[in-house]
Formats: structure tokens, C-alpha cells, sequence
């Protein structure tokens, strides 16, 4: 495909692509420092709905970002990691964690960015 048949304008939209909308990064984040089950992605993300949950992990192991692993067992558990690929985008979401805290700083949200700073650092931690 010739830089003239691609549907892209820039590289920029093809990360987004892949980690955009509200819950992708998120998630991604929490794989980062363990695998998870389906169950425990949840507790942490107390606000998406299952369905939404089923669709970005869908969406993120489509994309080659994170493994689904399925075991033989009754009743059926299912963990997912990050893969290789997926591994290449930690250090772009630490980053975006360090920015928030940044600016979270600079607006002085009363007490609000050091919580949200606290969350970010718990889950590089856990």
C-alpha cells in the first residue's frame, strides 16, 4: 500500500486508533503490571459496563495488544496479558500518567490531583 492509499493522515491516528476512547488506555494500564481476570478488570474499572468491557478487550486483542487465555476448567476462566506489541505502549502510558499528574498540578484541583496521582502511582505499584 503506497503513502497515498493509506487512510491515514498521521501516524498519530493510528495510535489513537488503537488505544483511543475512554477505556482502552485504562485497561491497558491495569495489564501492564499483571494479568487479570475478566472479573478483576471490572473492580477496577467500577464505571464501564460489561458490555463495553467485552468490546474494548475485543477490540485490544484484534488489534495484537493483549493475549486472551482461555483454560479448560468449570467454570471457565479467562485472564488477559499484555503481548509483545502491547508491552511497546507502557512507557507511552506512563508518560501520559506523569502529564496528568503535571497538569492536574497546574490547574490546583483541590486535592484532586494529588488522588489521581496516587491512583496512577498504585497501579505502576500493583
Amino acid at each position: 500500500m503506497s503513502a497515498e492509499e493509506t487512510p491515514y493522515r498521521c501516524t498519530v491516528e493510528i495510535t489513537l486508533n488503537v488505544i483511543g476512547g475512554k477505556w482502552k488506555a485504562l485497561i491497558l494500564w491495569h495489564l501492564a503490571h499483571r494479568t487479570l481476570r475478566f472479573s478483576q478488570l471490572r473492580r477496577r474499572l467500577p464505571k464501564v459496563t460489561q458490555k463495553m468491557l467485552t468490546q474494548q478487550l475485543r477490540e485490544l486483542e484484534g488489534d495484537g495488544m493483549i493475549h486472551r487465555q482461555v483454560y479448560a476448567e468449570v467454570p471457565p476462566r479467562v485472564e488477559y496479558s499484555l503481548t509483545g506489541e502491547g508491552q511497546t505502549l507502557v512507557p507511552l502510558l506512563g508518560q501520559m500518567c506523569d502529564w496528568g499528574k503535571r497538569h492536574l498540578g497546574r490547574r490546583d484541583a483541590a486535592g484532586v490531583a494529588e488522588k489521581a496521582a496516587m491512583a496512577c502511582v498504585a497501579g505502576r505499584s500493583s
